[in-house]
């Protein structure tokens, strides 16, 4: 079964939205992690949105990391009409037959409303959180539709700039 690794930047009171500037002010030395990220995977799961935004930007960038991001297949969660390009295939509903292909990790960078549902249906074998030392006060919150998600942490990191990286996997030991 390929493992499916939810990504998200949050501030300290868990908001997300990528469109906020709440994030600017910090510079984590993130680089080889996110590329370690996004080379270890080998398709990319995103919500509609974030797809959207992702292909006006991607197919023209330049580097490494942009011919790896152009390459790799990507599945989107979507019940908008409408063409995908940019190598992309609409996701069906079942996410577990998407595991269950031979493969790599499936790697959700962002998609906030996907993460949740993701979380909630207990599809989530790795979560990464770059947990940013700002609290944003309003936004949208990661957790705010999610009850009840049990975790352990694997891993944490300092990625400078006060930004903390911590990984945590399902916690099988507790009932959800």
């Amino acid at each position: 079964m390929r493992p499916l690794i939810v990504t998200e930047f949050v501030s300290l009171d868990g908001v997300y939205e990528e469109h906020s500037l709440w994030r600017a002010p910090y510079r984590p030395d993130d680089g080889p992690f996110k590329r370690d990220e996004l080379f270890a995977s080998s398709a990319l799961l995103l919500g509609r949105t974030t797809y959207e935004e992702f292909a006006a930007y991607w197919p023209t960038a330049t580097g490494a990391f942009a011919e790896r991001m152009n390459a790799l297949p990507k599945y989107v969660a979507t019940s908008r009409p409408g063409p995908l390009d940019w190598n992309a295939t609409p996701l069906g509903p079942d996410v577990q037959a998407l595991k269950a292909q031979p493969g790599g990790p499936l790697l959700v960078y962002g998609s906030g409303t996907l993460a949740q549902t993701l979380l909630r249906r207990g599809l989530v074998d790795e979560l990464r959180l770059m947990v940013f030392p700002v609290i944003v006060g309003r936004g949208r919150r990661l957790f705010d539709t999610l009850e009840h998600v049990p975790l352990t942490l694997l891993d944490t990191r300092e990625m400078g700039a006060g930004v903390l990286l911590l990984t945590y996997g399902p916690d099988a030991a507790k009932p959800v």
